[in-house]
């Protein structure tokens, strides 16, 4: 499996803060069909050992060359390089591109601000870190410290939509690597319809938890591939600190499990929340939740009955049915058939 950037990251921290020299290659820009997105990563020390990639084999030879150079002469070089279409068909495109990348040493400054980079990540904190390219200075830049930063909607605009990219600002070119916290699902409810849902969400890169009171169901033989909580939701949920990178699918039919996850959903502005239930159950839901205290907007947010209306009615298609539905709130973009309705 490709390292993710996590990976890549703490490896970069770890073999600093283990005494060996570090250079960090990043890619900054593309153009046409190139091998690796826009902050892709390749970490290398001294030795030559390397973790990552910025372009699926075509140019790693050259860039941890040149990163070896960078170690030794502790600085920095942007790099450019061109997919020839042979090369290409080589690693499964259909024709070349070109890539830019950013290769730094990552001295003693620099390992701070990558500490505290993945800290941030960590804990599920959105930040910045931007990179001055002509001088190499860095700074990084926290959501909660967003508005008092000369760059602010620059730095807003990357964080809405959870990419890094190159910008021009004051007459500079920057690259902004934009951490946003990593999509996670919670499902309340070890039920069949999350046994299904588990391995789907994470072939998508989402971060799954199961929370479920009732040991028989939440077992880890039942959910190899999710986190697993075997507590109540209101003393589980505190702990998993939600927030609007969550969605959150209550499974139970339970009210009494249910509803502490719904609850703590709508407070924490999370980004879907779905609940199985017939239109009959939802309305006894809507009133229950009436009664404490959430109105009717904060109540049109849920999606019941939960998942795409696509005829499901295995658990397998509607575990389908539902992260379709939860990639298209992530994504915010309207489906065809209710944009062909509306029209």
């Amino acid at each position: 499996m490709l390292a993710s950037d996590e990976d890549i990251l703490r490896k970069a921290q770890e073999w600093k803060e283990a005494g060996r020299g570090v250079a960090l290659a990043t890619v900054v820009e593309t153009w046409g069909s190139a091998p690796r997105p826009v902050g892709s990563h390749l970490v290398i020390d001294g030795e030559g050992n390397f973790l990552g990639s910025v372009s699926g084999g075509c140019v790693e030879g050259d860039v941890i060359a040149e990163a070896l150079d960078v170690i030794g002469d502790g600085g920095r070089r942007m790099l450019e390089f061109g997919v020839a279409d042979e090369t290409a068909w080589r690693v499964g495109l259909s024709c070349g591109g070109r890539i830019k990348v950013y290769v730094e040493s990552v001295d003693a400054n620099r390992a701070d601000l990558l500490a505290a980079f993945n800290g941030e990540r960590a804990a599920r904190r959105p930040c910045v870190l931007v990179t001055d390219i002509a001088s190499g200075e860095q700074r990084l830049v926290r959501a909660t410290d967003l508005a008092a930063d000369p760059m602010a909607d620059i730095l807003g605009e990357r964080l809405r939509l959870g990419k890094s990219g190159m910008a021009a600002w004051g007459g500079k070119a920057f690259f902004l690597a934009a951490q946003t916290p990593a999509t996670r699902l919670v499902a309340i409810g070890a039920v069949h319809i999350a046994q299904a849902l588990a391995p789907i969400a994470s072939l998508v890169g989402f971060d799954m938890v199961v929370v479920d009171p009732r040991t028989a169901f939440a077992t880890p033989e039942r959910f190899p591939d999710a986190r697993l909580i075997a507590e109540w939701p209101e003393a589980a949920l505190p702990l998993l600190q939600l927030d609007r990178y969550t969605a959150m699918a209550l499974l139970t039919h339970d009210p009494r499990i249910d509803d502490q996850g719904l609850i703590r959903a709508l407070r924490a502005d999370c980004f879907y929340i779905g609940a199985l239930g017939s239109s009959k159950t939802h309305a006894k839901r809507l009133d229950r939740m009436r009664a404490e205290g959430f109105g009717e907007r904060e109540l049109g947010r849920i999606h019941a009955p939960i998942g795409l209306d696509i005829g499901a009615v295995s658990p397998a298609e509607i575990a389908v049915a539902i992260l379709g539905e939860i990639v298209a709130a992530l994504r915010r973009k309207s489906l065809r058939a209710e944009t062909e309705k509306a029209a």
